[in-house]
């Protein structure tokens, strides 16, 4: 039957047409779905982020009056774990450095490293702590001379050289060695057993195939609410400079409108960039964040009081060694109990909120790399430009401080502005703030693009793809947008702690695991242990092992591959 006059055409067939395109769409997002995310960790973990979003952007007050107790129950509780356990991660990578496992590659015998060293450098600063530096170059320092945390006299050089010797530890050692043995142990786990790129591979040596199954769900699950959390905290101190620099550079308000239209747009340039990918987009962004960043670490080191500059970056250094261990265990026993949770333990707890997202994209870049040169390079290249980085800045403004620039005043009242107040010093300020704006831009981009690349990885079973990507890049600022309207920088810090220390349970466990496998490279004579595949010692892929991402079948026919070798 027809119903246009006989000319055999039937209206409904059109939307009958377009009935059957939309089940094919359907149809085709949920193969994709089912062929790139894992089953129970993407829901999970998209469900419990999302949900928080929604929550903590709808119901502002509410969870603002939830954060404050909720960080100083974990503080006042658990802070001498968090400091014990920073101090045992730092002690452990020490040991892999120059220890019998020191020689051992990550991957095959015979594997090279994938990117220079200079490219890997440059990455690998880039995702670690750049918005950090910015924030808190000018700001940590003065406020630490300002108000000393321990018994020295305020505005004095004692109080100057404490200053900058806490703030060398909050960015020192500590952190990059939490970032070290996390991303050993995946890129050992990974390149070398030839697992999966995911935290739940870290724990083989414990658990067995019971990585594949409600452990290794949870353990991923962790590990993305931590990187999704420590990502956000980072993003929003982040927008907060950003709208500084804008008010210094175009008159532009700081505002938490603006902030949230600043999250949208440079959210919406993320996704550019994780469309373009990690080896195009990631690494030209980060060499060129690197090289404006390095420019004006430039201006301000020949600008400023270069000569003082040369000789407190020898002293600081010199200063931190030498009080390293008693500040690396201050717990605040005989002092100090009500300042640490703002700083070392946020500190530590944004850090390891942090150490999956830098520990997997580290680890993603360093295979072919021995032990030996991944744990000195992560610890002590980073650092020491981060001390570069601070002894400019901070004593710069130390010295504009001592000499009546009254630079205190605006850090005590807003830590954002601190260091385009201390550009306005100089000449070419408003060029050094647009340039400073930039770079906390492209910082913010790096940022959230390596973390929603090591989210992807964790909620794929290894592997990335482009949509599911973007996917995470908009949560990580959905996440960043939430915290910053229901409490600002309180709810930045009291979301890294309440991530942070769960997940340094998981980091703990992650290092007992860690040694368990590489005790089995060696017996005590220095042979290959039988435990351990033939094809580790001769340097050949081991395709099998990585089926392991698909499930149980896939673990347990490697299994059976490894006792066919044994035999």
């Amino acid at each position: 039957m027809t119903f246009d006059g006989g000319s055999g055409h039937d209206p409904l067939g059109g939307d009958a047409a377009q009935g059957q395109r939309d089940n094919k769409d359907i149809a085709g997002l949920i193969g994709f779905l089912r062929a790139n995310v894992h089953p129970v960790v993407f829901p999970l973990s998209a469900g419990l982020i999302i949900g928080f979003a929604v929550f903590a952007g709808v119901f502002t007050d509410t969870a603002g009056r939830l954060f404050a107790p909720l960080q100083t129950f974990i503080t006042t509780q658990f802070g001498w774990f968090m400091i014990a356990g920073v101090a045992a991660m730092l002690a452990f990578s020490l040991y892999l450095a120059i220890g019998p496992y020191a020689k051992i590659k990550l991957g095959p015998d015979d594997s090279e490293p994938e990117y220079s060293t200079l490219s890997w450098f440059a990455m690998l600063f880039s995702a670690g702590m750049g918005i950090g530096l910015l924030y808190y170059g000018v700001a940590e320092p003065l406020t630490h001379y300002l108000d000393p945390p321990r018994d020295v006299v305020p505005r004095s050089p004692a109080a100057a050289q404490q200053a900058m010797s806490i703030t060398f530890h909050h960015y020192g050692f500590s952190p990059w060695a939490v970032y070290a043995v996390l991303g050993l142990g995946l890129a050992y786990f990974g390149f070398r057993r030839d697992l999966p790129l995911t935290m739940r591979s870290l724990f083989q040596p414990l658990l067995g195939d019971r990585i594949n199954g409600g452990f290794g769900h949870a353990i991923d699950t962790l590990a993305v609410l931590g990187t999704v959390f420590g990502v956000a905290t980072s993003l929003g101190f982040g927008v907060m400079q950003i709208n500084a620099g804008m008010a210094t550079a175009f008159g532009w308000g700081v505002s938490t409108q603006n902030q949230m239209i600043l999250i949208l747009v440079i959210t919406l340039a993320t996704t550019a960039s994780v469309g373009v990918g990690i080896d195009s987009g990631m690494k030209r962004v980060s060499q060129l964040n690197i090289t404006l960043a390095a420019l004006l670490l430039a201006f301000v080191f020949i600008a400023g009081p270069t000569t003082l500059l040369l000789s407190a970056y020898v002293e600081n250094i010199g200063h931190y060694l030498q009080t390293l261990i008693d500040t690396l265990l201050w717990s605040g026993t005989y002092g100090g109990r009500e300042w640490l949770p703002n700083w070392t333990l946020f500190y530590w707890a944004w850090w390891i909120s942090w150490s999956p997202f830098v520990g997997m994209f580290i680890a993603r870049i360093s295979r072919g790399r021995t032990i030996r040169e991944f744990v000195l390079g992560v610890l002590l290249v980073p650092t020491m430009v981060s001390f570069l980085w601070f002894t400019v800045f901070g004593n710069t403004a130390l010295e504009l401080e001592r000499s009546g620039a009254r630079l205190g005043v605006v850090v005590q009242e807003d830590f954002s502005s601190a260091l385009f107040v201390l550009l306005e010093q100089f000449p070419l300020s408003t060029v050094t703030a647009i340039v400073t704006t930039l770079v906390v831009g492209l910082f913010f981009i790096t940022s959230s693009d390596s973390g929603s690349f090591v989210v992807d990885m964790l909620t794929t079973g290894g592997s990335t793809t482009t949509p599911t990507r973007v996917f995470w890049a908009i949560s990580e600022g959905l996440v960043a947008a939430a915290l910053l309207l229901s409490g600002g920088l309180a709810a930045l810090q009291a979301a890294a702690i309440s991530t942070g220390l769960p997940f340094l349970v998981v980091l703990l466990l992650a290092t007992w695991s860690l040694l368990r496998g590489l005790r089995q490279e060696l017996d005590p004579d220095g042979g290959r242990v039988a435990g351990v595949p033939a094809r580790l010692a001769t340097g050949t892929d081991a395709s099998a092992h990585r089926s392991a991402a698909d499930g149980e079948e896939g673990a347990a026919s490697s299994e059976a591959d490894d006792r066919n070798e044994r035999g």
